[in-house]
């Protein structure tokens, strides 16, 4: 099988060219991000970290750390003069192309936190693109570890949304990565 897994939406559009270099980078990081591996789960900030050279290589701002400076914050709303008043914070952007990126780990898996990244991210001035990263597996407590397939759970989730054409997401395209 072909690392690391995804799938572009709407399915009845060829992915853009920058879709092939990102997953280039996840690829390249496999050893690194593979939550495939028998040793447990990675955190989303490692997958990040390891993902992190070769985005900034491909032209993307990517969130360094916790403090305030290392965020990556992209406006929602201005408010008195053109001061933004809302802004998200999100793992990793590329100013040029309009494309926004989450890595999610635990909490993406678990909480569907795919759902909580396409509406904030749809509310995101200039978001002509969403990059969901979400764990092929996910491995959760120690006696007895329960897998969760983020992945294809968070696939069926946009199959469902682009089939059923009721809920109009306002991006160009999403890609789904599973790591």
């Amino acid at each position: 099988m072909a690392y690391p897994s995804w799938s572009y939406f709407p399915s009845n559009t060829r992915p853009p060219d920058w879709v092939s270099e990102l997953v280039g980078v996840v690829s390249t990081c496999e050893t690194g991000v593979s939550s495939n591996r028998a040793d447990g789960a990675v955190s989303s900030d490692a997958v990040l970290a390891e993902l992190a050279p070769g985005l900034q290589a491909l032209g993307y701002i990517v969130e360094t750390g916790k403090r305030a400076d290392q965020k990556v914050r992209r406006p929602v709303l201005f408010g008195e003069n053109g001061k933004a008043t809302v802004t998200y914070d999100v793992d990793a952007a590329h100013e040029a192309l309009g494309i926004v990126v989450e890595v999610e780990a635990g909490r993406g898996a678990r909480n569907n936190a795919a759902y909580r990244d396409l509406v904030r991210t749809s509310l995101i001035l200039d978001a002509r693109f969403l990059v969901l990263l979400m764990p092929l597996a996910y491995r959760y407590g120690a006696e007895k570890p329960t897998v969760v397939a983020a992945y294809n759970e968070t696939l069926e989730q946009l199959r469902a949304i682009y089939a059923s054409r009721r809920l109009q997401l306002p991006f160009e395209g999403v890609l789904l990565v599973g790591y």
